[in-house]
């Protein structure tokens, strides 16, 4: 008797794969069409800095724009000047340099992102560009601690789960 051997599959029946499809799902039910595509975006870009020692605060009172955002990070050598991902709505995904603690709320950063329409800095998608600027960061924290720091420091940012219960959006504009 010949006994057939069935396919590795070492993990199949821990938990299902997550795809693309299944994070723009969980990002839209949360935020607007553009903020979606935003977020999913996110979900897919390299992940890497722990924690800064200078918090960025006082940048989320909304009131900057996201050339001197950006222009911030670049200038202290903590993110690439180049983004890791641009977005079909041009959307700019830039990766902390290796080594580069930054930290938003308390929180660490994972990505910083931003754009503006005719600012050079950002690089354009192939598809329909944000109507408006936007610039912010992802942390590693669920929303509802990250909503909470953020309403405690008073700031105009907007909150959005990205990954529930590990990555939240931190955006102004948009």
């Amino acid at each position: 008797m010949t006994m057939r051997r069935q396919p590795a599959r070492p993990f199949a029946r821990l938990a299902a794969p997550v795809t693309a499809a299944a994070a723009v799902s969980c990002a839209s039910r949360a935020v607007s069409r553009h903020a979606a595509a935003l977020l999913a975006a996110l979900c897919f870009a390299p992940l890497r800095a722990p924690a800064q020692e200078a918090p960025r605060d006082a940048q989320f009172d909304c009131n900057s724009n996201p050339h001197a955002f950006i222009t911030t990070f670049i200038d202290e050598k903590s993110i690439d000047p180049q983004p890791s991902r641009v977005e079909a709505n041009s959307v700019n995904a830039f990766r902390p340099i290796h080594g580069a603690h930054i930290s938003a709320f308390g929180f660490p950063v994972y990505v910083v992102l931003g754009y503006d329409r005719d600012d050079a800095l950002f690089q354009h998608g192939a598809g329909k560009e944000i109507a408006t600027p936007l610039y912010g960061v992802v942390v590693n924290a669920p929303a509802e601690s990250v909503r909470a720091r953020v309403r405690q420091a008073n700031s105009d940012a907007t909150v959005h789960p990205v990954v529930p219960l590990v990555l939240t959006a931190i955006v102004c504009g948009g």
